[in-house]
């Protein structure tokens, strides 16, 4: 099935139809509450995500291909944009729109998200529920993910000052996010094959360790497959790599 020629859902409980111009606006995303997902997701080093080259294939009009269904294992997760409305760290983010998982590896914590037509932004990380060893950081200013609309070529980048509670402990660092639209091509996913653009992404941290993520972005599903380096120290390594950390993959 050549998912890239269907319709899915914007996030707004409509359909979208891709239109395939090289340029995704939010209209196109689906990130709102309520929005959902199933992922394939292996971790960890030595598991069979660990030998994924990111680089992919040489295709025809300076474009490539790349196929993650090689990656066996993993689990299989249904992932939901759940609604502020309710939570208990809710009044401490007014603007948020939704929260969900960042991490395979952090599975007990939310990243919440604001979107609009000019980006999505990572406005903190919340634990599950709240309590002596909660976790609630806030990032000022504001992450930026995606800056909306983007294209081939596209970059953006941000650098925040985190500040809360890590576990019940008073906290504060800083990350910097640098994204560059680089690549354009097919990806081949568990549920289809789709035209994508690449965002690449280096998170610069002062506290853990950098990291690298390749984000393929398609319209109207979003990310379709997502990739995660190992933590590096400074620098970040930058091109390709082949032994990440995390893979998650859209799946039926």
């Amino acid at each position: 099935m050549d998912s890239g020629s269907d319709m899915g859902s914007n996030g707004s409980g409509s359909l979208c139809t891709p239109n395939h111009d090289g340029m995704i606006v939010q209209s196109e995303l689906p990130l709102a509450a309520g929005s959902h997902a199933n992922f394939l997701i292996s971790t960890g080093l030595g598991s069979a995500a660990s030998t994924w080259n990111t680089a992919g294939s040489a295709a025809a009009s300076n474009t490539r291909t790349w196929d993650i269904t090689g990656v066996t294992g993993g689990t299989a997760q249904a992932i939901t944009l759940a609604a502020p409305a309710g939570a208990w760290w809710a009044g401490d983010f007014p603007d948020a729109t939704y929260a969900t998982v960042l991490s395979e590896s952090s599975p007990s914590t939310l990243g919440v998200f604001h979107i609009d037509a000019t980006g999505l932004t990572l406005l903190g990380v919340v634990s599950m529920s709240g309590g002596p060893s909660e976790t609630e950081l806030t990032y000022d200013p504001p992450a930026q993910i995606l800056k909306l609309p983007f294209m081939a070529g596209s970059m953006w980048s941000s650098t925040s000052t985190i500040t809360g509670l890590l576990s019940g402990v008073a906290t504060g660092y800083s990350e910097e996010y640098d994204s560059t639209v680089d690549q354009v091509g097919m990806m081949t996913t568990p549920y289809g094959t789709f035209p994508v653009m690449r965002v690449a992404t280096n998170l610069l941290r002062n506290s853990v360790g950098d990291q690298r993520t390749f984000a393929w972005m398609a319209e109207c599903f979003g990310s379709v497959a997502q990739v995660t380096s190992q933590a590096f120290p400074n620098p970040v390594p930058t091109g390709e790599f082949d032994n990440p950390a995390e893979v998650w993959r859209i799946t039926p």
